[in-house]
């Protein structure tokens, strides 16, 4: 059964493909029916230039377990990446800090 669970994104960045690399222009997250992975249901990535061809595509698959997982480290690298910026280059307030009118 399909379960429709789909979240699409603007991205930017670049993602590799062989030898190449191309711009980023959308992320898609979903859950549903693993096509390459030797798994049921998983939670698949997947990272496109919806101007290029169908193989401008960085794609992964991953179990819920695995995905919680990079979440989790995620969070980690941005809240340290938010210091970073903020605190050691000064360029501005933790996000999530609220600053007086």
């Amino acid at each position: 059964m399909c379960t429709s669970i789909v979240e699409i994104i603007p991205a930017e960045g670049m993602a590799k493909r062989g030898a190449g690399w191309f711009t980023l222009t959308q992320a898609v997250v979903a859950y549903d029916h693993a096509r390459h992975a030797p798994l049921a249901d998983v939670i698949t990535l997947d990272f496109i230039n919806a101007g290029l061809d169908a193989g401008a595509r960085a794609g992964i698959e991953l179990t819920l377990d695995s995905a919680k997982e990079l979440l989790a480290a995620l969070e980690r690298a941005i809240t340290a990446a938010e210091f970073e910026e903020a605190e050691v280059r000064g360029k501005g307030a933790v996000t999530g800090l609220v600053r007086a009118a």
